[in-house]
């Protein structure tokens, strides 16, 4: 190998895997920065010395009695036994606060460049429309870059036809325009399709079709019902391989749309996980004290992703055969939005939460520049997933979970759950279905998603 274990640092992208070294009888393994793709470790007490590496819970659970989660931003080496952290941004440390004043442009074209480079692609893509600030700005990117692949697409064969020839490159190869505006290849690209889903008359659905009709998108709402979602919950526990109730709610709702957009042949999307951990957009934080308290949430938001919003994303998408990429965890885009002040991150009285993410991307006073978007959608108030595809979900499911536990299981849990006990009967209830799938000590790869500064344990957006 030609850098050995620092490898890592020279990639850009989500990634995790394994590389044997035949010649020195040595295994490298290593997950991205932000641990995007799923990775596991785990060991086995009857085959002492061997190491196991999966991307699933459930291919290393029958074989090992040891089994972790490998840490985002690291890398294995079997030379050494050593598990050492590559990515080391300056922002890692919670307590050096940055001050470097915000820079609209920057996150403006820090971020189209992210969506940019996740548009090359040899598969039909689309992108994850809810209607809420992350995910169509992503949408409005991937739109416009569209349109301009699309044009100079065709301003190249037209220019071949006056010339007499075509273009290299027309049937095969990668899709996009790079940082030089260079198109790579010809291939003709079908119109954006973007997704939705939602309970009937859920508001996502709504906010998601508005947008798609100003951006042009070809949009596909589908609606699902409480029964449907009820029926796929233990398939979903068993492919996100967790118990945590936020990642439940919000994985089933994903976990069939998947379904619907592999039966359309798409193969990959754009999705707007990443910009509520590193904005501080969930609704908790305007009860932040102070910034560096702040900032010191955002950190480890993002360093905990690889255990919610990028597991959800990940697997949900994964079960079907889909790939979910995300272009908020763009490793600059990442290390720029990270080292502004968090001061200007802030929820007070005069800003909604993502005000500088908002404020970027707004063209009020660019009168020859389009609008991204609408301007209400714009500045449209932060939807937790599970919410926003119909507030009847989360109410459905803690009704049927009464069904299941009963308070006398509430107050005897088992044994084998130790002081990981569950605080609500949803959240018993999950636990029991993931039981069903895999043994107890598989726990330990599961976290939960607890808001910070508040009294409530519901996740929720309606409480937090």
């Amino acid at each position: 190998m030609e850098h050995g274990v620092d490898a890592p640092k020279y990639l850009d992208g989500m990634f995790s895997w394994v590389l044997f070294d035949k010649k020195e009888n040595r295994v490298v393994a290593a997950r991205d920065p932000i641990g995007i793709t799923s990775f596991y470790q785990g060991w086995s007490s009857k085959t002492p010395g061997a190491v196991y590496f999966a991307s699933e819970l459930k291919s290393l659970h029958p074989v090992c009695d040891k089994i972790i989660s490998f840490p985002p931003g690291h890398v294995y080496d079997s030379k050494t036994d050593t598990m050492t952290r590559y990515f080391q941004p300056k922002w890692w440390d919670p307590t050096n606060v940055p001050s470097a004043p915000v820079d609209y442009k920057m996150i403006r074209e820090g971020l189209e460049k992210a969506v940019r480079k996740r548009l090359m692609a040899e598969v039909p893509y689309g992108v994850l429309l809810s209607g809420g600030l992350d995910s169509s700005l992503v949408a409005s990117i991937a739109q416009r870059e569209t349109l301009r692949m699309q044009a100079a697409q065709k301003e190249l064969l037209q220019n071949g036809a006056a010339n007499g020839t075509s273009p290299n490159g027309t049937d095969s190869g990668l899709v996009g325009i790079d940082d030089t505006n260079e198109i790579s290849t010809v291939s003709t690209l079908p119109q954006l399709n973007s997704f939705s889903i939602g309970l009937p008359n859920a508001p996502d659905t709504k906010a998601a079709i508005e947008v798609a009709e100003f951006l042009g998108t070809k949009h596909h709402a589908l609606t699902f019902t409480i029964e449907d979602g009820l029926n796929a919950l233990s398939d979903v526990i068993y492919h996100l391989e967790s118990y945590d109730v936020t990642t439940i709610r919000a994985s089933t709702p994903m976990y069939l749309l998947s379904r619907k957009i592999k039966g359309m042949g798409v193969k990959m999307v754009l999705s707007g996980e990443g910009s509520d951990e590193i904005f501080g957009g969930y609704l908790y934080f305007h009860a932040a004290p102070d910034k560096a308290a702040f900032h010191t949430e955002t950190v480890r938001r993002v360093k905990n992703l690889h255990l919610a919003d990028c597991l959800r994303a990940n697997k949900s998408t994964s079960a079907w055969g889909v790939e979910a990429r995300v272009p908020f965890l763009d490793k600059q885009f990442l290390e720029d939005a990270m080292g502004i002040d968090p001061a200007e991150k802030m929820i007070n009285k005069e800003r909604i939460e993502k005000y500088i993410l908002r404020k970027a991307f707004d063209t009020t006073d660019e009168p020859n520049t389009k609008p991204y978007l609408p301007e209400k959608y714009l500045w449209r108030q932060k939807e937790q997933f599970s919410d926003g595809v119909g507030y009847g979900w989360i109410d459905a499911l803690k009704d049927n979970a009464e069904l299941h536990v009963t308070d006398e299981m509430m107050k005897n849990p088992k044994p084998e759950w130790g002081d990981d006990i569950p605080d609500s009967k949803e959240a018993y209830w999950y636990r029991m279905m993931f039981d069903e799938h895999f043994p107890p000590y598989c726990a330990s790869t599961v976290s939960r998603w607890t808001p910070t500064w508040s009294k409530q344990t519901d996740p929720s957006g309606r409480f937090v």
